[in-house]
């Protein structure tokens, strides 16, 4: 690659994004401007001479990646969209931050032509970058052939010094190291300003050499402001090292041009009007005019939007090519860039008779995976160091490993992803933004709560990543109540778009990974036991897809139990105690609330019917139950630490005493009189 050539229109350009930047932020009166102003170069020269893409196809499969980890920065990004010519015309940026804007306060993937990922929430970001850069280590590992160089695009990563205070930034910045990532580029806006002011009252550590222990090439451009040589050589050197991710410490003015630059008061707040005019009247801009864009800068981007198009017709033509020498890899990866699954890969998920044999949902989970990895190329999985616990790495996959550590190669299938479940999740939804992949990650069910704010991303962008949620309730016994999650589910079936599966056998299992697999557009959560569960006499796939079912049926009842995963074997013996004693209970499975959901009304009722007191019984807390039941039972706090039958037994979780539960509920409501309405009977 040739030196850094400068041309006339750079300053202008330059200009151009500064002051567009006060001036989105200046009519929406709300915002960032001073990252935005003070990036402006570094931004330039990526996307004026090195960033890849075609704006007119924005899904093109060999595009570079770019992310804004630090997102409140995002009038940088789409000032940047526009002039690049993706689906973002001026009158949009005059809508920042608007009600029903292409322009929302922080970027969001799927909302605006151009967004990779979603990011705000600091740190996250970071860590959906690395999800991409192994992605594309994978493809390329899987697909790439002598001659076909398919698969080659960098990740280009903005960050603050917000995002790298965030634990979350740290543990996907070790794993990549450690994966040896030359395909990332992060550049470090090194401003040593935050909210709270200069960053020396609160994060003073040396960053350089925190990434250097990490793994990564380390950088300098230290006057990030207007030294556009120094910007594009070290850019063009992070490209170069093919065996470490690069950092490049870029020192930045925040709010640069401005009166209050250098300083956290042009952090995130407008500029003030005098101060707007005063940045145009320094770089020659008409004062008068908000939103000027001179032609110079429309050419210089529009140029580089065209060298992006020409790439995308030259890779077309390769994968053309590629197509008459590998036919059958080359179908392969068109499927996956499509979204498609293979045909009659369903037909490998397992099914069960009442008569197998009692099995944990954990394990009943890993035959599915083994079951399907062979059909489903498309799974990358991994687990936070619990692969003997999670069961999540099944027999003849290879790790995905830097070939040089001879612990496996980047075509593996299996990632090691240590002891860090906040980056796990973050990097899932990165390897599933990427294309062609479908992520699954795995943990303990309490520990998904470390990866919160990831999964509440998954389920915003519609990202299908799969969480393989292992010794999820109280039935993991000894380890206690630091491992027993009995708020977790809660958690996450308030959350919209998240799918939680509880599956109480073998073909509740196999419907689940049905559902997530099928689901494209939302995570799903798999809760999953410890101890081993009977299979159902009614249960199939069938039945389970639609999120809950009657698993014993009777007429005239005095009660229904409704119940999830390794209660209801529980609630089944109940219900068989109290038919010795002559009270009818009927007993419904519900393994994932929001499928259910979607059922028909006519569907719903009929499940969960009028007529008598239904009620609930999960070995979590009882939050949320109430829209499908009259009452509750469960855990009133915490779980303990014994063993697992006496931790049910000492919440009355048994069939002896739930039959004196139900008989308490049922003569309760005999007793009250009055007709008993479905709980789902409601105005709204």
């Amino acid at each position: 690659m040739s030196g850094f050539v400068p041309q006339p229109a750079d300053d202008v350009a330059i200009a151009t994004i500064r002051t567009l930047a006060a001036d989105v932020v200046g009519k929406a009166n709300s915002g960032h401007p001073g990252a935005p102003m003070g990036m402006a170069p570094a931004a330039h020269v990526l996307f004026s001479r090195l960033f890849n893409s075609n704006p007119k196809n924005s899904k093109w499969y060999n595009r570079d990646r770019f992310v804004l980890s630090n997102g409140h920065a995002c009038a940088l990004q789409y000032i940047l969209l526009h002039l690049l010519g993706f689906k973002l015309s001026l009158d949009d940026l005059k809508s920042f931050r608007q009600l029903g804007s292409l322009t929302p306060g922080h970027p969001e993937a799927g909302h605006t032509d151009g967004i990779e990922v979603t990011t705000g929430p600091l740190g996250q970001g970071f860590a959906n970058g690395v999800g991409l850069g192994i992605a594309q280590a994978h493809i390329a590992a899987l697909y790439n052939k002598d001659g076909f160089d398919l698969v080659n695009n960098y990740t280009y990563v903005f960050t603050g010094d917000g995002c790298l205070m965030e634990g979350v930034a740290a543990e996907a910045a070790s794993l990549a190291g450690h994966l040896q990532l030359g395909n990332l580029i992060y550049i470090y806006d090194d401003n040593h300003i935050s909210i709270d002011g200069d960053t020396a009252v609160a994060f003073t550590e040396n960053v350089e050499q925190r990434f250097l222990s990490y793994g990564w090439q380390v950088l300098h451009v230290d006057n990030g402001d207007s030294d556009l040589e120094a910007i594009y050589n070290a850019i063009v050197e992070g490209r170069k090292e093919k065996t470490k991710p690069t950092l490049i410490r870029l020192r930045t003015t925040i709010g640069y041009g401005s009166k209050e630059q250098g300083t956290h008061g042009v952090h995130g707040a407008p500029l003030k009007k005098d101060d707007i005019v005063s940045l145009k009247s320094k770089v020659g801009f008409p004062t008068d005019q908000s939103f000027y864009v001179p032609q110079e800068t429309y050419d210089i981007y529009h140029a580089a939007a065209a060298r992006g198009a020409t790439s995308e017709a030259q890779w077309n033509t390769l994968l053309a090519s590629y197509a008459q020498k590998y036919p059958n890899e080359h179908a392969e990866l068109t499927r996956r860039i499509a979204g498609e699954l293979p045909a009659g890969w369903e037909k490998k998920l397992p099914v069960y008779k009442a008569s197998d044999p009692a099995q944990a949902s954990r394990k009943l989970s890993e035959i599915v995976l083994t079951a399907l990895t062979p059909a489903l190329p498309d799974l990358l999985g991994g687990s936070a160091d619990l692969t003997g616990s999670n069961l999540t790495r099944v027999k003849g996959v290879t790790d995905f490993q830097p070939p040089s550590t001879g612990l496996g190669n980047y075509a593996g299938t299996y990632i090691r992803y240590g002891v860090r479940e906040h980056a796990m999740g973050a990097i899932a939804n990165g390897l599933s933004a990427y294309g062609g992949i479908i992520p699954f990650v795995a943990t303990f069910l309490n520990f998904v709560s470390y990866a919160a704010g990831a999964v509440r991303l998954s389920a915003l962008s519609h990202h299908q990543a799969i969480w393989v949620a292992t010794h999820d309730s109280i039935g993991l016994g000894e380890d206690g109540p630091t491992h027993q999650p009995v708020e977790v589910a809660a958690h996450f079936r308030a959350m919209p778009n998240v799918d939680v599966w509880r599956p109480a056998d073998g073909n509740e299992t196999s419907a689940a990974y049905y559902s997530a697999l099928t689901r494209r557009g939302t995570p799903s959560i798999l809760c999953l036991s410890r101890q081993n569960l009977p299979n159902l006499e009614a249960s199939t796939l069938e039945n389970a897809l639609k999120g809950g079912y009657v698993v014993h049926e009777v007429q005239g009842e005095d009660l229904t139990f409704v119940s999830t995963g390794s209660e209801v074997s529980i609630v089944l013996e109940a219900a068989q105690k109290l038919a010795a004693e002559g009270v009818k209970a009927r007993v419904v499975s519900l393994p994932c609330w929001s499928i259910f959901d979607a059922q028909s009304q006519e569907y719903k009722l009929s499940v969960l019917r009028s007529g008598a007191p239904i009620i609930s019984v999960e070995a979590y807390s009882t939050l949320g139950w109430q829209k499908y039941s009259h009452e509750q039972f469960g855990l009133p706090s915490w779980g303990a630490s014994g063993p697992y039958l006496q931790v049910y037994e000492k919440f009355g979780i048994t069939g002896a005493n739930l039959a004196v539960v139900g008989k308490k509920v049922s003569a309760f409501y005999k007793s009250k009189g009055g007709e008993v309405v479905s709980p789902l009977v409601k105005a709204l």
